[in-house]
């Protein structure tokens, strides 16, 4: 696989750090930002091949951002990631992601294993 830039967008500093680690280790350029606003932002700014984000997030959600994702970068993939919250399971907004146009998706907590194999999958890759 080519070297990738990558947004990662997650509200939790951890789970962000971890992906940008991984995403780095693979030799891919990596952004993280803590917010769908802050994703916003910088997809204005510049152009991503991989956009990995969580889909609920305090300051706008992921689901917003992939319909946005979709206008303002139409080229770029996308990998949802998602551990569910108070109000929604896990399964579900990762199904309502994938409605929206996520090309992969994963269950947190995932290890980099699961993390690598769903970027493959975000990027059309079959799996190993």
């Amino acid at each position: 696989m080519k070297s990738l830039s990558v947004l990662i967008a997650d509200d939790e500093e951890n789970i962000s750090s971890l992906v940008e680690i991984c995403v780095t280790a693979a030799g891919h350029n990596a952004v993280s930002v803590a917010s769908a606003r802050e994703a916003k932002e910088m997809l204005a700014k510049q152009p991503f091949d991989l956009v990995i984000t969580d889909i609920l997030m305090p300051d706008g959600d992921g689901l917003d951002l992939i319909t946005q994702l979709r206008t303002m970068q139409p080229a770029a993939r996308i990998l949802a990631m998602s551990g569910g919250g108070r109000y929604m399971e896990g399964d579900d907004c990762l199904k309502m992601a994938r409605g929206l146009g996520a090309h992969a998706v994963v269950m947190k907590p995932f290890d980099r294993t699961q993390l690598m194999d769903s970027i493959g999958l975000a990027m059309g890759q079959p799996p190993a």
